[in-house]
């Protein structure tokens, strides 16, 4: 991760992590470019390196509104929530221009197609596979794949395996309450991709 020396107290220098001169940066204006480089440098020693684009992306579309960095938050001290009665989620994240959630789908669970006005997505499979329907193609996720998906894109995510798949859904700005259903016609079925 690239540290950059500034003048601190007294004309002594001060070291400042990516983070900080983000938070710093969005406080006075638009992020440098050269900050979205330095951004990448640090997530690409993050947990999960396949996400490095999306969350430079989904976190500088927010970049006006960057609250104080709180502590680490796991499922564990998240807010627990089930949906379709069988499958489970944790909200990791929940910010009006930012929501990052862990999902659970059990086998055979499938979310009801839908798109948003608002809000860009991206599903990143932790475990197993996901079933993707995007605007009529069908995509197979398997761990350590994502998928973007833009607003105004119908779609719906499902799992047709036999085991449980964890996903996380980054949301920027957050999905609930910008959620259309988008019913897909019985003439266009899905074609896989």
């Amino acid at each position: 991760m690239t540290m950059r020396r500034r003048a601190g107290k007294g004309g002594r220098a001060a070291w400042r992590s990516p983070l900080v001169r983000r938070h710093e940066e969005c406080q006075t204006g638009a992020p440098s470019r050269r900050l979205i480089v330095d951004m990448e440098d640090g997530l690409h020693q993050s947990v999960f390196p396949g996400m490095t684009f999306a969350l430079v992306l989904l976190g500088l579309a927010g970049a006006a509104a960057v609250s104080p960095i709180s502590g680490a938050i796991s499922k564990t001290e998240a807010d627990h929530y089930i949906w379709g009665g069988i499958n489970d989620g944790w909200h990791l994240v929940q910010r009006p221009d930012l929501s990052v959630i862990e999902e659970r789908l059990a086998p055979g669970a499938a979310e009801v197609r839908h798109y948003h006005r608002a809000a860009r997505q991206f599903f990143y499979v932790l475990d197993g596979a996901l079933t993707m329907e995007m605007d009529g193609r069908v995509y197979r996720l398997t761990k350590g794949q994502g998928v973007e998906i833009a607003p105004g894109v119908p779609h719906q995510a499902r799992n047709e395996e036999d085991a449980a798949v964890a996903i996380l859904v980054v949301s920027a700005p957050k999905s609930h309450g910008d959620r259309v259903d988008a019913p897909l016609a019985a003439s266009s079925d899905a074609v896989p991709d």
